[in-house]
């Protein structure tokens, strides 16, 4: 099969989708890979590394899209890539079609093999290429939160972790899951006052056994995260519902139950957000204020930290990208029910059941 690689052009999206060692893995496979100009370099990959793996460089994005029969990236599409995917192409990526209908729309016109690295999910529910790029915006909620808890960033003015005399921040997490609990790690381990909440009582009995005793669990409901609110410093939105829509748990008037100065980070901002004042920003403009309530909604935080995250992220993906150059999706899918979850849209018809119903 013939596998392209373009640069990522959305905002400060500096990670890539193929490494010079999964290159070389798919060319001593027999297939052709075809890397766009530059595409690792901010990742910290020349493009001689890539040839030195056997892969070949191509000038363009649109040499890379109309020459390969899949395509590897990280980053959904945007608006100047549309035209370029073509009928019956596979395309291999973090999608998060259910808060994007434009992009949507964009692929059922275009009639290629959507599969989504976020929808790919193992029998134990648990979803193998979502993980790593969790666990690293999980910790980097905190140092974000930390950052804009200064003074000179509109903060509290407020330490995360306090010093001897003085009391720590206030974290509030809200989702126990793999993001929620990379947060509550390094918040923990901050010395930071952390409180995580969720549905699952299961998952909170687990994380109070793991997690040391300056962490504690809180059943989520309306009521007890506006009991919180007004004591909290930073809040992290880790709600994930696969392939759907986040929930809102902070409505617009739960907002100024925080403290002006606070400070909250939405991760769930590639699902629509889980805050309703939540609008995606990018790590050139990264917040905004509402109520005097520091924002940072960016939508590709991984990016930043990008030869860490790209390393973590392949590792991940490169077995199911084999699998398909490989044996083709239809055989690949066959073969493996944790990447035919992946499959979100197929020949103009959406085939995973949260987006339709987000469009329905």
């Amino acid at each position: 099969m013939i596998v392209g690689t373009p640069k990522e052009i959305k905002n400060n999206e500096n990670r890539v989708g193929l490494t010079p060692g999964g290159a070389k893995e798919l060319v001593k496979r027999g297939h052709v890979v075809y890397i766009e100009k530059g595409a690792g370099i901010n990742s910290g990959f020349e493009d001689e590394e890539y040839i030195t793996a056997g892969a070949q460089i191509l000038e363009t994005a649109k040499e890379i899209y109309s020459k390969s029969e899949m395509i590897v990236k990280v980053k959904e599409p945007i608006e100047s890539e549309y035209d370029l995917i073509h009928e019956n192409q596979i395309v291999f990526t973090y999608f998060h079609f259910a808060s994007n209908k434009a992009l949507t729309d964009a692929m059922v016109k275009s009639g290629a093999v959507c599969i989504a690295y976020e929808t790919v999910e193992l029998p134990d529910r648990s979803l193998p290429l979502l993980i790593p790029m969790s666990e690293v915006a999980g910790r980097m909620s905190v140092q974000e939160g930390a950052h804009y808890l200064q003074k000179s960033k509109g903060g509290k003015g407020i330490l995360i972790s306090g010093v001897p005399g003085v009391a720590p921040a206030r974290i509030l997490i809200l989702g126990a899951g793999i993001v929620g609990l990379n947060a509550a790690t390094v918040a923990a381990g901050f010395g930071a006052d952390v409180t995580i909440m969720d549905i699952s009582l299961p998952r909170l009995r687990y994380l109070s056994e793991i997690l040391p005793k300056n962490v504690r669990t809180i059943y989520s409901s309306e009521y007890n995260i506006r009991k919180a609110l007004p004591e909290t410093d930073v809040v992290i939105g880790a709600v994930l519902k696969p392939g759907a829509k986040a929930p809102h748990l902070i409505t617009r008037d739960m907002v100024p139950l925080l403290k002006k100065g606070s400070v909250m980070v939405d991760v769930a901002i590639d699902q629509g957000g889980c805050f309703e004042t939540s609008r995606p920003t990018s790590h050139d403009e990264p917040i905004y204020s509402v109520d005097g309530v520091t924002h940072y909604c960016v939508a590709n935080i991984p990016g930043a930290v990008a030869f860490t995250s790209t390393l973590a992220l392949t590792n991940a993906t490169l077995p199911y990208v084999i699998a398909l150059a490989g044996k083709g999706w239809e055989m690949a899918c066959h073969d493996d029910a944790a990447l035919a979850k992946g499959l979100n849209i197929i020949d103009g018809k959406i085939v995973y059941k949260a987006v339709a119903d987000a469009f329905a």
